[in-house]
């Protein structure tokens, strides 16, 4: 794919396992009447990795999934803004799978992607009716343009509700890998993910600022009681921007960060969560 920026990102496209017939598709309109599912994974992750790989194949027995490597990890192209410009990576993908002829796609997103997801939801909502004009909507020069690249539904997992958080000895570790020369060449050689210099300009949009503006989009909120890197305040503080009926929280017991603690079970749930939630 490429991105309204004119970032190549490497894509994976998996075909519903179980047919149309499935929650949410129709039977008898062939694979594309199945909706789908983007995986948007987390931070030094890829579309190979095996969290991602296992997400996707849970997913795909009720839906087609998408999965692919944000900027500057994997095998995509440019360098990774933690967050910031994946949104438009996101919004390819998105659109991507209406090319396919998907007319229903979710997103799902794990910690970095989560909050990826949750931004999308945010700044591409004018799409699907809802209009906010408070937002900059990215500049959509290329395959992204006109409608098709917003999501039906939105579920974040383990993502953060604030940016800068350093309250946690691993965020503290990821905000070095960030921010610090030698913590990029170990994100590059250890990680294999290529990050970025410099400072956002500007800030983008906060997670806890986005979810106000996902309606009428379904939101599925899902975080651990173990996740290392985002206690129970951030998805509780993300919920509560949400409003009532806003968001729906599932806070999991014993379930550490992202992609790598969910189990096939959580995935299964999510993917039922994702196909059978109502259109915005």
């Amino acid at each position: 794919m490429l991105t309204d920026d004119g970032v190549p990102v490497e894509a994976v496209y998996e075909p519903c396992t179980t047919g149309a017939g499935t929650p949410g598709g129709e039977a008898g309109e062939g694979p594309a009447a199945a909706p789908a599912i983007v995986v948007a994974h987390g931070f030094t992750g890829s579309a190979d990795r095996p969290a991602v790989r296992r997400a996707a194949r849970v997913f795909a027995r009720r839906a087609a999934v998408i999965t692919f490597s944000f900027r500057g990890h994997g095998r995509s192209g440019g360098r990774s803004t933690v967050g910031d410009r994946e949104v438009l990576d996101l919004a390819a993908a998105v659109a991507w799978a209406r090319e396919l002829g998907h007319s229903r796609v979710v997103t799902v997103g794990f910690s970095m992607g989560g909050s990826v997801v949750l931004r999308h939801g945010a700044l591409y909502a004018a799409e699907s009716g809802a209009v906010h004009t408070a937002v900059r909507v990215p500049a959509r020069a290329g395959r992204t343009g006109g409608s098709g690249a917003h999501a039906d539904a939105v579920v974040s997992v383990s993502a953060p509700a604030r940016w800068y958080y350093r309250g946690t000895a691993p965020m503290r570790r990821l905000h070095w890998v960030v921010t610090r020369p030698s913590g990029r060449l170990v994100g590059r050689y250890g990680f294999r993910t290529r990050i970025a210099t410099g400072d956002w300009d500007p800030v983008p949009l906060s997670p806890v600022a986005a979810v106000p503006l996902i309606a009428p989009a379904p939101l599925l909120l899902v975080h651990g009681d173990r996740d290392p890197y985002f206690p129970l305040d951030h998805p509780r503080m993300l919920a509560e921007a949400a409003g009532p009926g806003g968001a729906e929280l599932w806070l999991e017991r014993g379930m550490g960060h992202a992609e790598n603690a969910a189990d096939d079970a959580l995935l299964a749930r999510i993917a039922d969560w994702a196909t059978a939630a109502p259109r915005a």
